[in-house]
């Protein structure tokens, strides 16, 4: 939802639809259970104040994308890890492959709440787009080590006739 705190049990939240049907449905669990909610929809009085507001919104989504370049710094760290290790196996791709999925699947989830498009949308994209072309490379190196080694029980078969 991408909802930052303002004060004790005050949250903001951009008005749209799907976020309003979300907190309706938050709203009506409260009292449910006798809880009391208040939900209203603001307009800034000036534009100054409508700056912090968006500037709370961005710094939220800034330690978002924040932490999603540093796994794209362990990301790169794996690959470069098993690329001296010479560990160009599908095991190994596939273990990737799912870590880069992960990280694209974080991003998306975190651009849906950057509504004010923060900064660090764009070089957090420009960053997993780094990590999928790291990892095409990877696979594409897997691949052509596969292709070249015939399996090891294959090697073992091998070796015995020679």
């Amino acid at each position: 939802m991408g909802a930052v705190n303002i004060h004790q049990s005050m949250w903001l939240l951009p008005f749209n639809d799907e976020n309003y049907i979300t907190l309706s449905s938050v709203a009506s669990n409260i009292t449910d259970n006798s809880g009391e909610v208040l939900l209203v929809q603001t307009i800034a009085m000036e534009e100054k104040y409508e700056k912090v507001v968006v500037a709370r919104f961005n710094k939220a989504r800034k330690i978002e994308y924040e932490e999603i370049l540093d796994k794209c710094d362990d990301f790169f760290a794996e690959i470069n890890k098993e690329i001296e290790r010479k560990n160009f196996t599908f095991a190994e791709a596939e273990e990737n492959e799912e870590e880069l999925e992960k990280l694209l699947s974080w991003f998306k989830k975190v651009q849906l709440r950057d509504l004010f498009e923060s900064p660090l949308q764009e070089i957090t994209a420009k960053k997993l787009e780094e990590c999928r072309k790291c990892f095409e490379d990877f696979y594409s190196k897997t691949f052509e080590n596969e292709k070249n080694e015939p399996p090891l029980d294959i090697q073992i078969a091998i070796d015995n006739l020679a």
